[in-house]
């Protein structure tokens, strides 16, 4: 570690790099941590996790109970073990018993993404709320045609404020918090909607996964879908570069202008002795080349092509890395896919993945990088490299199904939660003062004999 400051205070390493080597490296000793607990309030199945993307302090959860907490992740309420253990309680709840709360579970709890004065809401009882935090009371909500799925807003929106929900009706909706009403209604699937993702590099963009196994792209300002993601559709290993056109000297550059003066010249000669009739034929074979070559695949697009299908199953998770250039998702059928976004075309990457829960939308993430891959699976938490699909770290301590994995960027924590109630902090193996001390102690260490 000491070696590393060195040549970050030299130059010989770049500031970017020295944070990534060092985040990464914390990120693959993630541990259940002996140092924090989180005290659930919750008395059913933690469904959904945020941390707030404005300070990264203040963590949402919603239950199956109908109740959602916040808690503050950096200060603790409660100290145990002669001030070893950190207990950090609930900031406030909102349960059944409050006189707007939701009468059945709570599916999806996020954060509005400019500050942290407003939450929403998304529960089985078929409504969508938003809430304000500082008086635990619902501002708006938004009656929905079935059980509510999943809820996202747009990280980077700055002309919007919309909410797409995914519900088991098989339209997606974008509900509106300025004017409390449904703006757009976006038509496709084929069964319901459980799994929804805004674009990382666009405000307008929006990913959708369904019961019926297709992920749909939707661009908010046109008419239909304009991408259908299809599993046949290949691509190996990550994006090529872009290449740069090869450099033309003087001398060929003349050359080729000499030719094509040539072959101008011939052209014109036999342009005279054609008629007009044929001149006018080729014009028009040009433009219906050109027509034909131009497929309108959106709104309507081809039979073929709208029905293709990402997974055998329901697509149950989806989740766009921070740099905007690729797509993970998550089906039923108990594989993980990583998608090219800007081809739309799958990459083989193949996760080592085990079994996954079928039956409810589950909560992926990533590291900063993006690194490593946090997936549910049942009972145990797996961590996949992004660009190898290996199993890097298998973490064990729920009771029952893990339903959400919540990575903090800010403090390098993973947070999860699961059908036993509980919410589990995985923090690095040790502190950054341990790992100095271990470094300095591995270098001091010689291998003379005794």
């Amino acid at each position: 570690m000491w070696q590393a400051i060195k040549d970050r205070e030299t130059g010989r390493v770049r500031s970017n790099s020295f944070a990534n080597r060092f985040k990464s490296r914390r990120a693959s000793s993630l541990q259940l941590s002996n140092r924090k607990d989180f005290v659930s309030p919750h008395r059913g199945s933690v469904n959904s996790l945020q941390v707030d993307l404005t300070e990264g302090r203040y963590l949402l959860s919603g239950a199956t109970d109908g109740s959602a907490a916040v808690f503050d992740v950096q200060r603790a309420t409660d100290y145990e073990a002669s001030g070893l253990i950190a207990k950090h309680k609930c900031m406030f709840t909102v349960d059944k018993q409050h006189e707007h709360g939701h009468k059945f579970a709570i599916s999806s709890a996020i954060w509005y993404p400019i500050d942290t004065g407003l939450f929403v809401t998304g529960s089985f009882d078929q409504f969508i709320k938003v809430w304000d935090t500082n008086t635990a009371q619902a501002v708006v909500d938004f009656k929905m045609p079935g059980k509510v799925y999943r809820t996202a807003m747009s990280s980077l929106a700055m002309s919007h404020t919309l909410i797409a929900a995914g519900t088991e009706d098989v339209q997606v909706r974008l509900c509106d918090i300025a004017s409390g009403a449904f703006s757009h209604t976006l038509s496709g699937h084929r069964d319901g909607v459980m799994s929804v993702e805004w674009s990382t590099s666009s405000e307008w963009i929006l990913y959708t996964g369904g019961c019926d196994g297709a992920i749909r792209f939707w661009d908010i300002r046109r008419a239909g879908c304009f991408r259908v993601l299809d599993q046949s559709q290949t691509q190996l290993g990550v994006r090529p570069p872009v290449l740069k056109p090869p450099a033309v000297s003087s001398k060929t550059f003349s050359a080729a202008k000499s030719s094509l003066g040539g072959q101008n010249r011939l052209k014109s000669l036999q342009n005279k002795h054609t008629g007009s009739q044929s001149a006018k034929g080729s014009s028009s074979a040009k433009a219906s080349v050109e027509k034909s070559r131009q497929k309108r695949l959106h709104p309507g697009m081809l039979s073929t092509l709208d029905r293709a299908t990402a997974h055998y199953g329901v697509v149950t998770g989806l989740k766009a890395t921070n740099n905007g250039m690729y797509l993970l998702s998550a089906g039923s059928d108990s594989r993980i896919r990583l998608w090219d976004i800007e081809s739309g075309r799958n990459t083989l990457l193949n996760f080592e993945t085990g079994r996954i829960q079928t039956n409810k939308a589950i909560q992926m993430d990533t590291s900063d990088d993006p690194a490593l891959v946090f997936v549910p699976c049942l009972k145990t938490v797996k961590s996949f490299g992004m660009w190898s699909g290996r199993t890097t770290l298998m973490l064990r301590g729920h009771y029952e199904s893990v339903n959400t994995c919540c990575f903090n960027s800010n403090d390098q924590e993973l947070y999860t939660s699961g059908a036993d109630r509980q919410i589990l902090v995985w923090s690095p193996d040790g502190s950054v003062e341990d790992e100095m001390v271990q470094d300095e102690v591995a270098e001091d260490k010689d291998n003379w004999s005794d």
